[in-house]
């Protein structure tokens, strides 16, 4: 028995499967920026995750950025959308301010750090230092690839 499918099945399942996450680029009035060194792999990076569901991006940033740091922030607007080619993950990034909470580690931080834009390019790999200083400025935001760690060309 020969069964065929819609052609919107078809393509639904041809449609290539991505991840979203969003990242916090939090930054406070003196210029420093929130980076968390990474439990399960040792980076600096931004904090952030997967969004969910049934999350706007916004609450999601608040929820990461609390979760992995005790830093409760206003959301300002995005400054990025970042594809890591070789995961299929896309991450929105939205530059923050911090407005309560205190620093600490969590289960996903082992180190919570306030850094500088020469820290933050001299410790975090290209693909992450740059989502943290493209939020740098009123600049329209930015897209880029990466295979997750360099930026490559589009």
């Amino acid at each position: 028995m020969l069964i065929r499918m819609s052609t919107a099945t078809q393509s639904r399942r041809s449609t290539p499967l991505h991840s979203v996450s969003v990242a916090g680029a939090v930054v406070r009035d003196d210029g420093r920026m929130l980076a968390i060194r990474r439990v399960d792999n040792g980076r600096w990076e931004l904090p952030g995750g997967v969004l969910e569901i049934e999350e706007a991006p916004e609450g999601g940033v608040r929820r990461e950025v609390l979760e992995e740091t005790g830093v409760e922030v206003d959301v300002e607007r995005l400054t990025g959308v970042y594809k890591n080619m070789a995961r299929g993950i896309v991450a929105l990034v939205f530059r923050c301010r911090p407005v309560g909470g205190t620093a600490r580690t969590s289960d996903e931080a082992a180190a919570v750090s306030w850094l500088t834009p020469d820290e933050v390019a001299v410790v975090m790999a290209e693909a992450y230092a740059v989502r943290l200083l493209d939020a740098i400025g009123d600049n329209p935001p930015y897209v880029r690839i990466h295979d997750g760690q360099r930026l490559v060309a589009g």
